[in-house]
């Protein structure tokens, strides 16, 4: 189904619903394929951050690959994008090996204890995967405990100390992630250690992951900067082939979610404006994060900020903490106006839950020609089979 919409208002949607916004998408992957080109280095879309199917076809135009850390994921890659994927978990399982294998261009093992329980079984299932271990650089500067993979007592990756001389003979790869929406100066400062600890096992390697968090679609972000980095790197190990898988950075500001007003009350003077779409199904990171997001139309102001227009917005699940405050619009809310929150697209469709059975946000594709294409409407049955 296709409908005419103003993109600035998003007025007469009467549903709550994502929306996809294709020349930002394609802007993205116009950047990123481009300093991936001039920095000679792969980049590879993270389906956790990311992945709408539908899209897909829009993403081959760009990159050649994606990654996966579960079956389902690698099993999207082999089968929809149509390219095996780069693999990588914490723990594989004897149920999910051989099909993860099927379908891996690159299995990465979290661990030397997975890699001496799966490797020869992955390796008997698909002669032509290359094996990785990732790696813990003991560095991150990730300030959110949540998403830092170094933090004290991690369970991701092998430090340098538990390393052998000589690698296993069919370990290709190193993978090391340790950024979240960070810049190349974070990179910069990551790869001299990860270089300290790890550089003498580089000539017996075929390829080293950098993993995600390169925000390089981020307007303040110095992409020459980035290529800069890899060249030198580049320069110094040239048989090594890299790769970076970052997430946010595909689907950063590429679209929002719209949701609707349907109550507004207000208890010890603080007003909420209820609406059709919750924070904790629909919008997880907000917090998690915790992150603040941009709603268009209003500011962010102080929670006890008084004054006219300023709201607190709430879900509609029956959890107490599904809200967030506090925002200042330039005029009185009322119950069926749309509220739009900005860049909803990455880690929000990934994450969604149907928690309280709360309806589901449809999801669309707006086109270049002002037309809104709904990919995909939910309904009872959605929330029914989860539950079979």
């Amino acid at each position: 189904m296709k409908m005419k919409i103003d993109f600035s208002s998003f007025e007469g949607l009467s549903q709550p619903m994502y929306v996809v916004e294709e020349s930002r998408l394609r802007a993205n992957l116009s950047l990123i394929s481009e300093v991936a080109r001039l920095a000679d280095m792969e980049v590879i879309l993270a389906f956790k951050a990311f992945a709408l199917w539908k899209t897909f076809p829009i993403f081959r135009e760009y990159i050649r690959a994606t990654t996966a850390s579960s079956l389902s994921e690698a099993r999207l890659a082999h089968e929809l994008f149509g390219e095996k994927a780069h693999t990588y978990s914490p723990a594989y399982t004897e149920n999910d090996i051989d099909e993860i294998a099927r379908c891996s261009s690159h299995l990465t093992f979290n661990s030397l204890s997975q890699y001496a329980r799966f490797h020869q079984r992955a390796t008997e299932v698909n002669e032509n995967i290359s094996i990785g271990l990732r790696v813990n650089p003991e560095y991150s500067e990730v300030e959110t405990m949540l998403y830092n993979p170094c933090a004290r007592g991690t369970r991701f990756g092998v430090t340098a100390d538990r390393l052998p001389k000589q690698l296993p003979v069919d370990i290709k790869g190193f993978h090391c992630h340790c950024h979240c929406e960070s810049g190349p100066d974070v990179f910069e400062r990551t790869l001299a250690h990860i270089e300290a600890r790890f550089s003498p096992w580089f000539g017996q390697l075929e390829w080293i992951n950098f993993g995600g968090g390169h925000l390089m679609t981020r307007k303040d972000y110095d992409t020459s900067h980035l290529i800069n980095i890899i060249q030198g790197f580049h320069r110094r190990y040239p048989w090594l082939h890299v790769i970076m898988e970052p997430g946010s950075a595909f689907a950063w500001q590429t679209g929002p979610l719209v949701a609707h007003v349907v109550d507004i009350v207000e208890d010890k003077g603080i007003r909420t404006a209820v609406l059709d779409v919750s924070f904790t199904c629909h919008m997880p990171d907000c917090l998690e994060m915790p992150y603040m997001p941009e709603v268009r139309g209003a500011k962010v102001v102080s929670p006890d900020m008084e004054g006219s227009h300023v709201y607190r917005l709430g879900g509609n699940s029956c959890l107490s903490g599904d809200y967030m405050s506090s925002w200042q619009f330039d005029h009185e809310l009322s119950v069926g106006e749309t509220v739009v929150f900005e860049d909803m697209i990455h880690y929000t469709t990934v994450k969604t839950t149907m928690f309280n059975g709360i309806s589901h946000p449809a999801i669309a594709l707006a086109g270049a020609d002002g037309t809104l294409k709904i990919l995909r409407e939910f309904g009872y049955d959605d929330y029914k089979n989860r539950m079979d």
